[in-house]
């Protein structure tokens, strides 16, 4: 085997190859079933010239030296394996190919010259390897010959000739066979019947597998999932990045760094196909790759589409030449679509960034901190300045722009671990600088320092970040006017721009169009619009491995799902949200996430919990001016005490979340949690205090930006009010909970229901209130509110919904409305909901809500029970079903 061959990693094999090996076997029987035939008109019969010749596609790090090895390892016969030449001079290629393959340096040399004759490879090579015969003799090989060339498009021109018109000559009667492997834009020699494979990306399956040989031990299960996530299936990529981490970083007990594929890995897998291309084309590629680029670092991706006309103003202002343009599309290193570049593989678009910021003929300001982006690498002698007055208006628009990267750069590392207004500082000044001359840059910029304005709860910053972008066009135009008339209340004015955002974004194919229309869906209240379009954010963001957005959008999912009440499922895109937030090290996500994984923990009644990703989350809001994480944490933290009948402690807690003005909780959260204080106000005494916050919140409830706003102020209401008002109030608020879907809401509204019934002394009309509740609350696994619930019914002398003494009282079948009766007869006799349904005209949804209605009311769990009971009723005595007690006329007063 030939020295040059070279390394592989040890111990790891190959993986979803399995049609690229099949292709060497059909090479090895070809070449085989060729030794010993002679010249006859038998031999390779249904063979063509160029039958003992594959080629191999592949793009860096996808494994074509890897094949090669294997292939080598696996033949039966003799295998060379020669790699290319260090340098392209003339016949640098054929002088390795005749060292590695001559028994004598002497008889290499005396080779190479004659291959510069006339003499041609085929005699050449007969001479070199007398066991296989030139083609015109008529004596069969005694054995078989492969010989596997690495990396043919770095091989010089001439040895490349000279290796076609082998293949054209050897071949059909020899048993010689070849493997070439080379780059995805190489363009491969015209030899009839010759074999091509091209290499892809590894399957989840290849990847798992190809990460277990690289590891000594079975890496942590987040930590592999990154590493997997990260790669996308890119083996180069995998292996470079597991070499650099240390058995700590795998085992998860060192953080992985951030990002785990930085330009180290990156300049390791592409730097020799960076390397092998012009000055030109690489200075291009850096053009390119600036100019599309979607953020700062190495854990970002250049855009997937990037406008020529912008690439070409880039080009123009840098003086780098567009000759090489058509030749790098025509190489398949960059895509044209229309009037839009793209690089096919989004790695090589890092790896060019990654090259340029290393590059120390780049240019950046003075100015700018360590972080600061690359800009393109410029033509020399653009900066002899003793030949100009003055620097170029493009040099002082490109260090501006320079300037305004770095300050993005900042901007971004501050918004995600850092004080936010001083991010917010920062990404102003990036768009005040990226304005002119990056202006699709400076409307992001402006964005998250709104982004970062509203976290720390400051409208006026919003405003000001809002009103910088004079000159935005389209939905983002109507973004900032919508938020603006939101932000200054003017509902109609916000409700028309924002929807426009909605039906424009909601249905677009980038993560950053759908997180702002899903912003958009929530400032307007649209909760089912807002998870629709954060579900599909995620869901783009996990397709293009958007790492750096997909905290940001399971963190909105997240809030909306706790915004419709859905806990669990808000519970779930929290934690996922805080793993992926503390794998990127966006700690302010984070601990947005433990703010809502606390507000879950306190419907449940986790006590623990509660008070654990509330501490973890105020202890990263507070010192980063975290107002709306730390307005979310006070208030779980408040809602636990209330849940565990501690009113006064969760009253002091609240009161500062409600109150107006900068001393207050988050503008917007004020108003979401008035009916939380309304309730421990009321409940420890503080009635003034209560009615002031409940007045407010009426307000706000009719503007309609909240679907359980109006149930929930008809409960505020009841809670206030005096004799019997409270219980049109408390009837009001159930009819409104059954609209708008938030059944934990329901349930508290049932339950303060139930307990002003008992102590109005009617505790027979209490239990059904109250066993609805404690219903709703066991299905929640809200263990607190679910106590309450069975101590208030224990105080009526019912059994509770979940006791198990007694059979239940024939004599509450009088709780039931002549239609629960029906429906629950109809079950007892084993018809299902959609049975039920078609019998009595109802949709399947109904038929359930009552359903749930009778087992609270008849004390049971499920319909198993309903047998019995409804056997009582027609053995036992006669009992004719009253009407719930009618409800009073709503007051005149109100």
């Amino acid at each position: 085997m030939s020295g040059a061959m070279q390394a592989v990693v040890p111990g790891v094999g190959l993986h979803d190859r399995v049609a690229e090996l099949a292709a060497v076997a059909r090479l090895f029987t070809r070449v085989r079933a060729r030794t010993g035939a002679g010249a006859g008109a038998g031999a390779g019969a249904g063979a063509g010239a160029g039958g003992g010749v594959l080629f191999v596609a592949g793009g860096p790090g996808e494994g074509r030296s890897a094949l090669l090895a294997r292939a080598a390892n696996d033949f039966p016969g003799t295998a060379f394996r020669i790699a290319a030449p260090g340098s392209r001079v003339p016949w640098s290629g054929a002088r390795a190919l005749f060292g590695a393959l001559a028994p004598t340096p002497a008889a290499a040399r005396r080779a190479l010259r004659l291959a510069r004759g006339a003499d041609g490879f085929g005699p050449l090579l007969a001479r070199l390897l007398p066991d296989v015969p030139p083609p015109a003799s008529g004596f069969g090989p005694r054995r078989s010959v492969l010989i596997c060339l690495d990396d043919l498009h770095l091989w010089d021109a001439h040895s490349r000739a000279a290796l076609a018109a082998s293949w054209q000559e050897l071949g059909r009667r020899t048993g010689l066979g070849w493997i070439a492997s080379a780059a995805p834009h190489h363009r491969f020699p015209d030899v009839p019947e010759a074999e091509t494979v091209r290499l892809r990306r590894l399957s989840p399956e290849g990847a798992q597998a190809l990460l277990g040989d690289l590891c000594a031990a079975a890496p942590a299960p987040r930590v592999a999932e990154r590493l997997l996530d990260e790669a996308a299936g890119h083996p180069g990529v995998l292996i470079a990045t597991v070499r650099r981490l240390t058995p700590a970083h795998l085992a998860g007990t060192v953080p992985l760094p951030c990002p785990v594929i930085d330009g180290s890995v990156l300049a390791e897998v592409y730097g020799g196909l960076l390397g092998s291309l012009p000055a030109d084309s690489r200075r291009l590629l850096s053009v390119v790759a600036l100019t599309g680029r979607t953020g700062t670092g190495d854990a970002h991706p250049v855009a997937y589409e990037v406008g020529v006309e912008a690439v070409l103003a880039e080009a123009r202002a840098t003086r780098t030449s567009l000759e090489p343009l058509d030749g790098l599309v025509a190489d398949g290193l960059l895509r044209r679509g229309g009037d839009a570049l793209r690089f096919e593989d989004p790695f090589l678009g890092r790896a060019v960034l990654a090259r340029t910021a290393a590059c120390p003929a780049a240019t950046v300001s003075s100015e700018a901190p360590a972080v600061s982006p690359p800009v393109p690498v410029l033509s020399p002698g653009w900066d002899r300045r003793a030949d100009l007055p003055g620097p170029p208006a493009s040099v002082r628009a490109l260090t501006a722009v320079a300037r305004g990267r770095a300050q993005l750069a900042r901007g971004l590392a501050v918004l995600a671990d850092g004080p936010v207004m001083d991010a917010h500082e920062a990404l102003l000044q990036a768009a005040e600088l990226l304005r002119d001359r990056a202006p699709a840059e400076a409307s992001d910029a402006r964005f998250l320092a709104m982004e970062a304005a509203w976290a720390a709860g400051d409208v006026s910053a919003c405003l000001a970040a809002l009103h910088g972008g004079k000159g935005a066009r389209g939905t983002e135009r109507d973004f900032a006017d919508g938020l603006s008339a939101a932000l200054t209340v003017r509902r109609d004015e916000a409700r028309t721009a924002l929807t426009r955002v909605v039906v424009r974004d909601g249905v677009s194919d980038d993560t950053r169009l759908l997180l702002r229309a899903g912003s958009a869906a929530l400032l307007l209240g649209n909760i089912h619009a807002a998870t629709r379009v954060h579900a599909r954010a995620i869901a783009r963001a996990r397709a293009e491995h958007r790492t750096d957005l997909l905290p940001r959008a399971l963190e909105h999912l997240a809030y909306a799902e706790l915004r419709a009440g859905r806990y669990s499922r808000a519970a779930r895109s929290a934690r996922e949200g805080l793993r992926t937030a503390e794998l990127t090290g966006q700690h302010n996500v984070a601990a947005h996430q433990h703010a809502v994984l606390a507000l879950t923990a306190s419907v449940v009644g986790d006590g623990q919990a509660v008070a654990e990703h509330a501490g973890r989350a105020l202890a990263t809001a507070r010192p980063h001016g975290l107002v709306q994480t730390a307005t979310l944490a006070e208030w779980a933290l408040a809602r636990a005490e209330l849940g565990r009948g501690l009113a006064p402690q969760a009253t002091a807690r609240l009161l500062p979340l409600v109150r107006p003005g900068p001393r207050g909780g988050h503008f917007a959260l004020r108003m979401l949690a008035i009916p939380c204080f309304v309730e421990a106000a009321i409940t420890s005494g503080r009635s003034a205090e209560a009615r002031a916050a409940a007045e407010e919140y009426a307000v706000w409830a009719a503007q309609g930006v909240d679907g359980s706003a109006p149930a929930q102020l008809a409960r505020c209401r009841a809670l206030l009010a005096t004799d019997e008002e409270p219980a049109y109030w408390f009837g009001e608020a159930v009819r409104r909970h059954d609209s708008c879907g938030n059944e934990f809401e329901r349930a508290r509204t049932l339950l303060a229901y139930g307990t002003w019934l008992r102590r109005r002394r009617r505790p027979g009309d209490a239990r059904g209130p109250l066993r609805d509740a404690l219903v709703t609350f066991e299905r929640a696994a809200a263990e607190g509110w679910a106590e309450q619930a069975r101590s208030e019914l224990r105080a009526t002398g019912g059994a509770s919904a979940g006791s198990s003494g007694g059979v239940p009282d024939p004599a509450t079948a009088r709780k039931l409305t002549p239609q629960q009766q029906r429906i629950a007869r109809l079950v007892a006799e084993g018809a299902t909901n959609q049975e039920v349904a078609d019998r009595l005209a109802l949709s399947p949804r109904t038929v359930d809500h009552h359903l749930r209605s009778v087992f609270a009311r008849l004390g049971i769990r499920s319909r198993v029970e309903l047998p019995g009971v409804v056997g009582q009723w027609d053995t036992g005595r006669k009992t004719t079903p009253a009407a719930l007690p009618a409800l009073p006329a709503p007051p005149r007063t109100r």
